[in-house]
């Protein structure tokens, strides 16, 4: 099969997957009116789901690796259906804590690290940037897509208890399928390792060992790091038009769905397109956004906002989203530019997860607690100079790496 077709079949797995585990997005009242679920009980699963997938990507490093792909992508989706289809019979607390936790550890631990691994492995050095342009904005569409066919099973069921659980069992139904899909479509690891156990272990574990020594896989994580950061930031523009540009109602939705999913779809093949095509290099697309996106906030602070347009707003923020977005879609590219081996990609795809992920543990609370301390435009201007701090962070770091990449090939 043409390794583009399986991209399509890898996005379609990448953008089911999580759909269970955000249930909220569509039944976050009925969770509370027919589970019974208050508001507190609903957040301390998804803590729960955070506190495993901190901890089960370090197994990851191990995990993503020493099993192969077609067995691990399989098991990750239809292990998250069948915590699906237990959480149709609306367990008690305890057992919606623990679905949490164990779709945090087929979800994340198992499938997504691997996910990585699959959609580096399938393209070369030059196909990158579009290999992971485009899962980030495949995976947008099949989000949409799933979540509105949720949203249809919902209202035909009636809306209350009966139409979440027609919903959850969709869910279910449609991750379980792609993972028995994916099974024939995902080809094996192709092994140039020992296959004894012992013999196997002791080469994971080296690489491993290989890739935590790497400089310029830190430097690489850290740009993931980095640009995780900013786009946490992107959370707060819509208050910032509510507050500041007093944005209608009618336009919080609208400017909501261009900002999650619409520069997702299009920031992802832009993205891709121009780190193969122009700058040859993600890494390098990575440096010179960073200081882009740096500028334009800078800029930005410094716009006339108690007198502009609010459509001037909106196009302002949209189009420093947009930059964000495109780096978010292939800042997992440089993963084999750097020269990581490719027999150990699942270990190094773990390794930026855990890195490039953090900010989710403290960014929001950072931001928000700006906000909660400087009211009006100088609680948001000290957000923005934060995002602007973050770029030039990731501008130093994407700079070095650079550097130590060319230095390499010389």
């Amino acid at each position: 099969m043409n390794k583009w077709m399986k991209l399509c079949f890898l996005i379609l797995g990448g953008g089911t997957i999580f759909k269970l585990s955000s249930m909220k997005d569509v039944f976050y009242v009925p969770m509370q009116a027919d589970w019974g679920l208050t508001n507190t009980q609903i957040g301390f699963g998804f803590t729960v789901y955070a506190a495993v997938q901190t901890i089960g990507l370090f197994s990851s490093l191990y995990i993503a690796d020493r099993f192969s792909k077609k067995i691990l992508l399989p098991a990750g989706l239809i292990g998250v259906g069948l915590c699906g289809a237990y959480l149709t019979t609306l367990p008690p607390f305890s057992g919606y804590l623990i679905a949490f936790g164990a779709m945090a550890f087929f979800g994340e631990v198992v499938y997504w690290p691997v996910l990585l691994k699959a959609v580096r492995l399938l393209g070369n050095r030059d196909e990158q940037g579009r290999m992971f342009g485009f899962l980030e904005a495949g995976r947008g569409v099949v989000d949409v897509l799933i979540a509105s066919g949720a949203l249809f099973v919902f209202v035909q069921f009636g809306e209350g208890k009966a139409g979440m659980q027609a919903g959850l069992v969709y869910y279910t139904l449609i991750t379980i399928t792609v993972g028995i899909i994916t099974y024939f479509i995902v080809d094996a690891d192709d092994r140039t390792i020992p296959q004894n156990d012992e013999d196997v272990n002791k080469q994971i574990f080296k690489g491993i060992k290989n890739v935590v020594k790497s400089p310029n896989l830190w430097l690489a994580s850290f740009c993931i790091f980095f640009v995780y950061s900013a786009y946490c930031g992107l959370t707060y523009f819509i208050p910032f038009l509510k507050d500041i540009y007093a944005l209608p109602v009618a336009l919080v939705g609208a400017y909501g769905i261009i900002n999650q999913y619409g520069l997702k779809m299009v920031g992802g093949p832009v993205g891709g397109y121009l780190a193969d095509k122009i700058s040859h290099s993600p890494a390098i697309y990575l440096k010179w956004t960073f200081l882009i996106s740096a500028v334009a906030m800078l800029l930005f602070i410094q716009l006339p906002h108690d007198s502009m347009n609010v459509y001037l707003g909106m196009t302002a923020t949209l189009g420093f989203g947009a930059i964000i977005f495109s780096q978010r879609a292939i800042f997992f590219a440089p993963m084999d530019e750097i020269g990581t081996p490719r027999e150990f990609a699942g270990s190094a795809m773990a390794f930026g997860c855990i890195i490039g992920y953090m900010p989710s543990m403290f960014a929001y609370t950072l931001y928000g607690s700006l906000l909660d301390n400087f009211s009006g435009i100088q609680g948001y201007n000290y957000v923005f100079s934060v995002m602007v701090a973050f770029s030039l962070l990731g501008f130093i770091c994407a700079t070095l790496l650079t550097r130590r990449m060319k230095m390499r090939n010389e």
